[in-house]
């Protein structure tokens, strides 16, 4: 697929959109097929992707350094993710749903109390629960979509600081790199999920961890590295 009829899919020239439906068939059934057996019909899963890969069209620009496939893949199976977590089928477990909410009633509770968002600890302590407890809850409640979220006003994201274009039967096997974030030691686990599941800047981030921002730094990295490591083997 060139990126001329890309450009013109995007446009809204019909037949371009077609076109550039029809020669990525593979890709979106590459992704549909991680989800048979859900419950849902093989060509409901691929409607659904398609769904997602109109959307990546639509959002894809080349300034994102990224292979047009790279930027889709997320977005085809964060349609087909979306469904079948609405639908029921893929549920949260109904602790995790929770925990999730006594996180966020603490949250608002200390933001009104303090004036300023609760570093972890604080929150660990108002809610009974680990600030690494905290981090995983955070994580397994996100859309899937956060792989390609913007870090606060870093402009960053997941896909992008792990450069994994080209990557896309890896993507399929970790969509939205929690298997390999759930790898992590704890501490780089805390930094990836404010970094790049909350969207907060290193300086907010260190507030809240309680930490200087050069360890965050140092913590990121570390996380990053070890992320590609898993996502190349």
């Amino acid at each position: 697929m060139t990126a001329s009829l890309l450009r013109a899919a995007q446009s809204g020239d019909s037949q371009a959109a077609e076109r550039v439906l029809t020669e990525n068939n593979g890709l979106i059934w590459s992704v549909a097929r991680r989800y048979f057996g859900r419950g849902v019909e093989p060509d409901d899963l691929y409607q659904l992707g398609c769904v997602g890969f109109i959307k990546a069209v639509k959002g894809y620009d080349e300034a994102y350094g990224t292979q047009f496939s790279t930027y889709a893949v997320p977005k085809i199976a964060g349609e087909i993710r979306r469904f079948l977590r609405d639908d029921g089928i893929v549920k949260v477990s109904r602790s995790v749903k929770e925990k999730s909410f006594t996180i966020r009633q603490a949250r608002g509770k200390l933001l009104q109390e303090l004036g300023r968002e609760p570093v972890l600890s604080e929150l660990a302590e108002e809610c009974g629960i680990s600030i690494e407890e905290i981090a995983e809850i955070e994580i397994a409640v996100e859309p899937a979509e956060s792989f390609q979220q913007e870090s606060g006003s870093d402009g960053l994201t997941l896909e992008g600081v792990l450069g994994v274009d080209g990557m896309e039967e890896r993507l399929l096997e970790s969509i939205s790199v929690r298997e390999a974030v759930d790898e992590l030691p704890d501490k780089e686990r805390s930094v990836i999920s404010l970094r790049y599941f909350r969207g907060f800047t290193q300086d907010k981030t260190a507030k809240i961890l309680g930490v200087s921002q050069v360890q965050v730094s140092r913590l990121e990295r570390r996380a990053m590295e070890t992320l590609r490591k898993i996502l190349q083997e």
